[in-house]
């Protein structure tokens, strides 16, 4: 599939009935990227179940295969037989990763320390978002970056003759800088270090260690994490991983049924890596009817069934650290706040002004569409909610191409007097293509408006 480039699709949503019944959500689209990455460098074979098959993920493994991996469809597995650490080949053309922000800048990590060229290309969307953060590092290492825009795509990096390991201290909360970092040290002799100062999601690490890397995270007294990497070791592929069911995707389901009077929703095998969880948290602090079940271990990760139920909802203050962990999650928390009493004040958020769209930006603008009282300020916003939803609705939102302003604002007409459109639902496809599916199956009302 290519990146959402097609007609667009307007789409509504409608209050009806309560939402009930159990569903499980497509794989984690971080682990799902990293499962094609890892098993395509690794030696031998690794076996994926589970996976994330949206747009996004898909465009990881056709890079993956590109640079010399055998990845095969295996009825519901994927088959991955790797290359091995160090002998990924040159792809002939230009790697194209639509609008997959994950897959491009951890790939750009991976080939950075190889001695050849690879163009990065993508959609629209992808090409207005900058990368100069994953840039930076991969240049000390000895990296040549040729671009005519300032680090924003098409790209083509040139790697060394031979890569330098560094040590680098990770100037923002991103997950993205710190895993590029590991894997260009994948190809560098010695040991690459990264100082992480404040923690961000760690499947790289949990991962590159269940993939037989030499690394080791140690955490000072002040949180401060250093994770050491030793380069150019053997990676081996892994007979049987799974991959756990995507928070960010359950977020939707999850708020969904907390503002449909009447629901009751259980969510299977959801991840609960600690660094993923800010949103369950938060929204249990609102006063959610949220039921951790069933706690388990899968593919190295924590795993559990959520049982949610329609709650009424208090106004909190969402701390700027907790925003590592739940940065994706910041437009469906605004929805359920429009729900709560009282007012939600969320800060830190300066890292949603560069995601697929200005998400904050698109976030402000589609409460106000809608009726919802809400403040926005540089890093910041503010929504006043009302518990019994009177005048909200009848607005149609720009989604700027973003599939998680598509599903927030589909999640909220779902519960307000009158529909919520979206002027394009095409692009959730790429991170969760079962969406509209899981919300009709459970008993929701979403329908394509005529164009």
């Amino acid at each position: 599939m290519a990146g959402h480039g097609g007609q667009a699709q307007a789409m509504r949503a409608a209050a009806g009935r309560a939402l009930t019944g159990s569903v499980r959500v497509p794989g984690d689209k971080s682990i799902s990227h990293r499962a094609f990455l890892f098993g395509g460098l690794a030696a031998g074979r690794t076996r994926v179940t589970g996976l994330l098959e949206g747009e996004d993920v898909l465009a990881t493994g056709r890079a993956m295969r590109a640079m010399g991996a055998r990845i095969e469809r295996d009825g519901k597995a994927w088959v991955v037989d790797g290359v091995g650490n160090g002998c990924l080949l040159e792809p002939e053309a230009a790697l194209d990763f639509g609008n997959a922000g994950t897959g491009a800048r951890l790939t750009m990590g991976l080939v950075g320390t190889y001695d050849f060229a690879a163009t990065f290309v993508g959609d629209a969307s992808l090409s207005a978002r900058p990368m100069g953060r994953v840039l930076d590092p991969l240049r000390l290492m000895g990296t040549q970056v040729l671009s005519r825009s300032k680090g924003r795509l098409p790209l083509t990096l040139q790697g060394p003759r031979a890569a330098a390991p560094i040590e680098y201290r990770v100037p923002m909360a991103s997950a993205q800088v710190k895993s590029a970092v590991l894997l260009a040290g994948l190809n560098a002799p010695g040991v690459t270090t990264v100082i992480e100062p404040v923690m961000t999601r760690d499947h790289t690490e949990k991962m590159l260690q269940g993939f037989g890397a030499a690394l080791s995270v140690e955490t000072d007294a002040a949180s401060v994490r250093t994770i050491r990497l030793e380069g150019q070791g053997r990676l081996s592929g892994v007979s049987d991983f799974a991959v756990p069911g995507d928070p960010s995707s359950a977020a939707f389901l999850v708020v969904a049924a907390l503002i449909v009077p009447g629901s009751d929703v259980t969510i299977e095998n959801a991840l609960m890596n600690p660094t993923r969880t800010g949103l369950i948290e938060t929204l249990i602090e609102m006063g959610a009817s949220i039921e951790i079940l069933n706690r388990r271990v899968s593919g190295g990760e924590d795993v559990a069934d959520l049982r949610v139920r329609h709650s009424a909802l208090r106004g909190v203050d969402v701390p700027a650290e907790r925003a590592p962990s739940m940065i994706d999650e910041y437009p469906v928390l605004a929805v359920a706040a429009a729900f709560a009493e009282g007012e939600t004040r969320m800060e830190g958020l300066d890292e949603l002004r560069v995601k697929e769209s200005d998400r904050l930006a698109a976030v402000a603008a589609g409460l106000a569409a809608n009726g919802v009282t809400h403040e926005e300020g540089e890093d910041w916003l503010t929504v006043t909610g009302r518990p019994d939803g009177k005048g909200y609705g009848g607005g149609t939102v720009a989604t700027h191409l973003d599939h998680r302003i598509a599903m927030s604002f589909l999640v909220l007409g779902l519960a307000t007097p009158e529909p919520v459109s979206v002027d394009d639902a095409a692009m959730i496809a790429t991170s969760f293509p079962e969406f509209t599916g899981l919300v009709s199956e459970l008993g929701g009302t979403l329908e394509p408006v005529a164009g």
